[in-house]
């Protein structure tokens, strides 16, 4: 089916979003149009949502410069506000077709551009961290989820645990840690934006108390 289409199917690894990030923006864009919606309708919202379609599709998008109508049908969508305009020469067989091709090839351009910059952004926020195996290390902790948590007082707990030791590089992005008897339970292979070296001269150790 994928060679049938000319499309190619991308798999998502977790600390790795490139095929998540555009399907995580556009989300976040329909939720807060579904929000605004409820907002204004109040309890019969649902019944507006083929207006929230229509004006999703019909929303100019800045990554392949038109809207998804546009770039989908090679034309603006005529909507009832524009029926009484005087349309544009219509485009039959082979111009058409010339037409949706060029327009493909300049929204793939388009959405390669977009992604270049939105990785620069990204990378302007990213510090290649790396351990040798024997560096401490502090392991961050999440109150909300991950797979280390705190079960009591939240987000008051501090954001740090450790030191432990580092066991085992895992290719680039992971390391394996030694961990105490507590935590025997716990898996010790964790991504490398968990951890941050420990700079205390002194021995230093955070609380284990309420960890799971």
């Amino acid at each position: 089916l994928q060679n049938a289409l000319g499309t190619r199917l991308d798999m998502s690894t977790a600390y790795h979003p490139k095929t998540d990030g555009q399907s995580e923006r556009t989300i976040k864009t329909l939720e807060d149009m579904l929000c605004a919606c409820a907002i204004d309708f109040g309890k019969c919202w649902v019944n507006h949502l083929p207006l929230v379609e229509f004006s999703y599709n019909n929303s100019y998008h800045a990554s392949i410069e038109a809207a998804p109508f546009e770039a989908l049908y090679g034309q603006k969508c005529r909507s009832p506000v524009c029926w009484t305009e005087v349309g544009e020469a219509q485009i039959l067989g082979p111009e058409l077709i010339q037409e949706t091709t060029e327009k493909i090839i300049q929204i793939k351009q388009r959405m390669q551009a977009a992604r270049d910059r939105q990785k620069r952004y990204a990378d302007l926020k990213r510090k290649p961290m790396k351990f040798q195996v024997g560096d401490k290390v502090m392991l961050k902790v999440s109150p909300w989820k991950g797979v280390v948590r705190f079960g009591k007082r939240g987000k008051l707990n501090p954001r740090y645990v450790g030191p432990f030791k580092v066991l085992e590089r895992v290719r680039d992005i992971a390391y394996k840690l030694d961990f105490l008897e507590e935590l025997s339970r716990v898996h010790n292979t964790f991504h490398v934006s968990n951890l941050k070296t420990c700079h205390a001269d002194e021995p230093l150790v955070v609380p284990l108390d309420g960890l799971h």
